[in-house]
């Protein structure tokens, strides 16, 4: 049966820490299980929930996550406002983000290549709640996250990430833990209860929050507000969004680097590097396509020369022919070495 708690999120200053946002990835359905589970029954907060889920069909997560809990776990609705003991997840293709205490659902700019992403929830909730905010970060690929937690710790908020030997797919952990001194590195069975002991903790005190216009932005990117990216501190980057084509722009302030385009797609590095090679692979395999309708063109044409006894034409369909299967077989020994270097890639070490 659920619990359920009635008392609103204020967004005046309380003695304790009170909105926990937990971002997983790959590997993070059984993750999330396993921390929500160790969620005590009175939590005196509210949780959010952002996962990487496709953006079709819908998410089972709420269902998953309401059977081993006795907190009220429900798919965050936009407008609704912020309660304590209440776990809500991010629906599918969705960004999920705090304005004020009050929910806000987006289809804002895909972050990381993702929609929801965790960055914008983190963002929205470090600028609302400050000191209040705990940041989780879980099991993942790549690197969405980490520049989130930054912009947790920049405002006061407490940090937790887990332990990277103990994640199915590290490389989020390790990525968050690259940029910035998480205040605690635990076994995901610790987090849970851990979280539990944190928020009644009193939340840190003498914290000025100073206006930050790049994070004022950056949320309101996310909620699709009319802000460019060039509006932002940085310059141009030169390089193309994987998702637009437009021009990014190289963002100054932590972690960085960090890109935006115009219209507001935000990439890390490690997830630019990853669209930048699956854009690759896919020119490479409409290269070889365009080739191979080349070589059986050719070779038609060749014997219907040869059949009217138009020898000149015949041998030189011919050599095209054999000039586009020669160029075949380069590109496909390129799409073998990038898959290699791909498969071979290590940006973030545990030792």
């Amino acid at each position: 049966m659920d619990v359920e708690q009635t008392d609103e999120v204020g967004t005046g200053a309380v003695a304790h820490r009170d909105v926990i946002v937990v971002g997983a990835s790959a590997g993070g359905v059984e993750a999330l299980r396993v921390l929500v589970a160790r969620l005590p029954d009175d939590l005196p907060a509210a949780v959010l929930i952002v996962l990487h889920v496709p953006r079709s069909g819908p998410s089972a997560l709420p269902l998953i996550l309401s059977r081993v809990t006795n907190l009220p776990v429900r798919p965050a609705v936009d407008g609704e406002p912020l309660r304590h003991g209440r776990v809500y997840v991010a629906p599918v293709d969705r960004h999920l983000l705090l304005l004020g205490n009050r929910i806000r659902l987006s289809r804002g700019p895909a972050e990381n290549g993702h929609r929801p992403a965790i960055d914008p929830l983190f963002r929205s909730a470090a600028r609302a709640f400050g000191p209040r905010v705990i940041g989780v970060v879980l099991s993942g690929s790549r690197d969405d996250g980490a520049a989130g937690l930054a912009a947790i710790a920049d405002r006061g908020g407490t940090t937790v990430v887990q332990d990277p030997a103990d994640a199915i797919f590290p490389s989020m952990p390790l990525a968050a833990l690259e940029h910035v001194n998480a205040d605690k590195v635990l076994p995901l069975a610790e987090i849970g209860e851990a979280l539990g002991d944190l928020c009644r903790l009193p939340a840190p005190e003498g914290q000025v929050l100073h206006d930050d216009p790049t994070l004022d932005a950056e949320v309101a990117m996310s909620d699709l507000g009319p802000i460019t990216a060039d509006e932002l501190p940085g310059h141009p980057a030169g390089y193309g969004c994987p998702a637009c084509g437009g021009s990014l722009y190289e963002l100054i302030g932590k972690p960085v680097p960090r890109y935006r385009c115009r219209v507001g797609h935000a990439w890390s590095p490690e997830s630019l590097l990853e669209e930048q090679a699956a854009a690759l692979e896919s020119a490479l395999w409409m290269a070889l396509r365009a080739l191979e309708e080349k070589v059986v063109l050719s070779r038609r044409l060749a014997e219907t020369n040869r059949l009217h006894g138009h020898t000149a034409a015949r041998d030189r369909y011919r050599a095209q022919a054999e000039e586009a299967e020669s160029a075949s077989a380069l590109i496909r020994n390129l799409i073998d070495q990038v898959g290699a270097a791909a498969d071979g890639e290590a940006v973030y070490s545990t030792e």
